[in-house]
C-alpha cells in the first residue's frame, strides 16, 4: 500500500503538532503559610488573630437617643494552653476612640452619630484601651467570649444628654487586641 505524498505530510505534521502542544492546565495555585511565634502560655487559633465581624444593616431608629443595635458575638480561641506559666488572661482592645464617647470606638465611613461598643462574655462594657477583668484559663483549649454593638452617640449639650444626629451610610471600625497573662 503506497501512501501518497499528501498523506505522509499530513501524518508527519500531526505528529509534530502533538509533540509541540502544551499540556492542558487542570488546575494550579499558590498557598502561603504565615503566622508568628509569640511568648505566651497559649496559642491563638488560626483565623482568630485577624477577624471580620459583620454588623449587618442597622436601622437608624434603633440608634436614636443612645439606642443600641443587636450585639454580634465573636470569640478568641486559645489553644495549647499551659497554665504553669499563666493562669489567667486579660484582653485589651485599642483603636480610635469615639468623639461621642471616649469609652467606645469611633466609626469611619459615611455613617455618623454612633460608636462601637465591645463587651465581655458577661455583658460588661470593655472600655477602649482598658484591660478586661482577668479570665481564668485552663490547660489546652479556652474560648474568650465577646460581643460588639453600635450605640447612638449622646452629645454633651446643656443637659448632657442630647442625642447626636444619626446619619445613615456605611461604616467600619478597626480595633486591635492584646492578650496579657498577669
Amino acid at each position: 500500500m503506497k501512501l501518497n505524498k499528501f498523506m505522509v505530510a499530513a501524518i508527519a505534521l500531526g505528529f509534530v503538532s502533538a509533540a509541540n502542544a502544551a499540556p492542558k492546565d487542570q488546575g494550579h495555585g499558590t498557598i502561603e503559610f504565615y503566622g508568628s511565634i509569640i511568648d505566651a502560655p497559649c496559642s491563638i487559633a488560626p483565623g482568630d488573630d485577624n477577624q471580620r465581624i459583620p454588623m449587618g444593616q442597622i436601622a437608624n431608629v434603633a440608634l436614636k437617643d443612645g439606642g443600641k443595635s443587636t450585639p454580634e458575638n465573636f470569640y478568641i480561641h486559645l489553644e495549647n494552653c499551659d497554665v504553669t506559666t499563666g493562669k489567667s488572661v486579660t484582653t485589651t482592645f485599642t483603636g480610635p476612640t469615639s468623639a461621642g464617647n471616649a469609652n467606645l470606638f469611633g466609626i469611619t465611613g459615611t455613617a455618623r452619630g454612633a460608636s462601637l461598643a465591645i463587651t465581655d462574655g458577661s455583658g460588661t462594657l470593655i472600655k477602649a484601651g482598658q484591660p478586661t477583668a482577668p479570665q481564668t484559663i485552663q490547660n489546652h483549649t479556652n474560648i474568650l467570649n465577646f460581643s460588639a454593638y453600635l450605640q447612638g452617640d449622646m452629645n454633651g449639650g446643656e443637659d448632657g444628654k442630647s442625642a447626636a444626629e444619626i446619619v445613615p451610610g456605611d461604616f467600619s471600625t478597626t480595633t486591635t487586641f492584646t492578650l496579657t497573662y498577669p
